[in-house]
């Protein structure tokens, strides 16, 4: 029997691993690193190791990424909720920049420990909102239809800012000027949970438009940023198995957004199928139909066509 790929996966007691990992520990030998043991719902995750990954001390740690051949890093401190309020109401005040620092020192911990470790490649969850400067001023504006991963990465808040920094910093590690080139691929991740009209018909949690926007606005918004389950884990695979990651510049450095093949959308998939090879399978459109009808094109629903806005 052949030997299975050792994956090191932070941050798996988190919402993304816990949609992975059952896939994950089918197809590889796995290493499960957070900084706590139990899932939010309160439930021992098997195999997880306690680690802090923003100590600064990497010897405490670097044990942990020898033997590896790639690291998926999920691993994110979120603020502090006793001293910020209610995560996900206000992602403009609740980010702050110093929570938001000790994020982007968390990376720089596993690329460097990667690349100490003679670890091969690290996929990170980058997010969408790397670049959601243009999807908040352009494309829900009318200005722009779609948003690829080259363009320039420009956020408006400090949550987006570290995830482009995560991106950036990840090229210092694959252009090789650091004794050797780390493969990269950060996966630009939309939005990978229910976004079933009844989300939409109360009190907005996450406000994605536009301040005062509709629910209806919204909920077509996260139709195009949706993220299923069964293609999140078809592209962490890909991610993890492609034999070879190359930019048109020779550096194994690749940025690719992480979303279903959904009608709706207006992330551009293309360096994600032509590079790694992903094919979605689902599409928001079909996936909540009924809520589609219901909401959106219905008899009743008085809304103006188009991917997004009102």
């Amino acid at each position: 029997m052949a030997r299975r790929r050792m994956v090191l996966v932070t941050g798996a007691s988190g919402y993304v691993a816990a949609q992975l990992l059952p896939d994950l520990r089918r197809c590889y030998a796995l290493r499960l690193v957070d900084v706590r043991e139990k899932d939010r719902r309160g439930r021992r995750v098997s195999g997880v190791v306690v680690a802090d990954l923003t100590d600064p001390d990497r010897d405490r740690y670097t044990r942990l990424f020898r033997g590896v051949d790639t690291v998926l890093h999920l691993g994110y401190r979120p603020p502090d909720v006793r001293t910020t309020g209610i995560w996900g109401a206000d992602p403009g005040a609740l980010e702050t920049f110093d929570t938001e620092l000790a994020n982007v020192r968390m990376a720089q911990n596993v690329y460097r420990s990667a690349l100490d470790a003679g670890v091969r490649r690290v996929v990170a969850a980058s997010s969408n909102h790397a670049a959601d400067w243009y999807e908040h001023a352009l494309v829900h504006a009318g200005r722009r239809d779609l948003v690829s991963p080259a363009d320039l990465p420009l956020s408006d808040n400090f949550y987006g800012w570290s995830k482009a920094a995560y991106e950036l910093l990840g090229f210092v590690y694959a252009s090789g000027s650091l004794g050797r080139q780390l493969e990269v691929v950060l996966l630009r991740i939309g939005a990978p949970r229910d976004v079933s009209g009844r989300r939409y018909l109360g009190k907005l949690v996450e406000q994605h438009v536009a301040p005062g926007a509709s629910g209806r606005a919204n909920f077509k918004r996260d139709l195009g940023a949706w993220l299923s389950t069964r293609d999140l884990r078809q592209l962490v695979r890909r991610a993890i198995e492609i034999r070879h990651v190359r930019s048109a510049d020779g550096v194994p450095w690749l940025v690719v957004y992480g979303i279903s093949g959904n009608t709706r959308a207006f992330w551009s998939l293309e360096s994600a199928r032509r590079i790694l090879g992903y094919a979605p399978e689902d599409d928001s459109e079909v996936a909540y139909a009924a809520d589609v009808r219901r909401l959106l094109t219905g008899p009743g629903a008085r809304v103006r066509g188009g991917r997004v806005g009102a």
